[in-house]
């Protein structure tokens, strides 16, 4: 058993990029992490404060292995930041059923399903929920980026609603939405250089101060740009 008295994270698409950097802050801040990744195996963190886990947005049984041996191991949840995702570069006129189906069920259903298992545990505390969206379920600014979008405003759709839910227990969910980022995600999608573009550290400090605030302090979604946006 890890020590009880650190707040525990569990941590979706940890294992490289946003999620791996917001494992790092939030070890740093001082909480327990428990990292989902499809290859537990790959993780960079170790140590009495971490669990890895294997997590995969497709398989149903592994979001309920995770939560359950999360709660077993740490016993409870604190926070859940949905970080795991796809992008697929087509325009909703080229999209088949079987794409659809794909980026729904990684980018929205899987979010949903985690958000399920872990709300009991949430609703004691009451616990904190990070959804990471984009500035793409705010706006679709090109045709190749629309099933895309359309996963992520469903996926705002879901933080917006889990806030409802929490009303009155007090779990609070916010949605992280930004441009860009300097992932594996983003290189062939801008002309930018990485050296321009918002860091995985900068989202993962977003996310450990979202989760820091209290009940009093909720935060709906955090729009954020590597540069200034040109208006309509």
């Amino acid at each position: 058993m890890a020590d009880v008295g650190k707040p525990v994270v569990m941590i979706s698409g940890a294992s490289r990029g946003i999620g791996a950097a917001t494992a790092q802050a939030m070890l740093e801040a001082g909480w327990s992490v428990s990292l989902g990744m499809r290859d537990p195996s790959a993780s960079k963190f170790s140590g009495e404060p971490v669990l890895n886990c294997r997590y995969d947005a497709l398989d149903p049984q592994s979001e309920r292995d995770w939560v359950s041996q999360t709660v077993e191991h740490f016993g409870g949840v604190d926070a859940l930041v949905l970080n795991a995702g796809i992008m697929m570069k087509k325009t909703v006129l080229e999209a088949s059923d079987a794409d659809f189906d794909l980026m729904f069920g990684v980018n929205v259903k899987s979010p949903m399903r985690l958000s399920q298992l872990a709300w009991p545990h949430l609703e004691k505390l009451p616990g904190r929920i990070v959804v990471m969206s984009s500035l793409s379920g705010k706006r679709v600014r090109s045709a190749g980026a629309g099933l895309y979008g359309m996963s992520k405003f469903a996926l705002t759709a879901l933080s917006q609603a889990l806030r409802q839910c929490g009303k009155e227990s007090g779990v609070r969910s916010t949605a992280i939405c930004p441009s860009y980022v300097a992932t594996d995600m983003a290189q062939g999608l801008t002309s930018a250089s990485e050296a321009e573009l918002t860091r995985p550290q900068d989202i993962a400090t977003i996310i450990r101060t979202v989760l820091s605030l209290p009940a009093s302090a909720s935060i709906s979604d955090v729009p954020v740009n590597w540069a200034v946006e040109e208006c309509y």
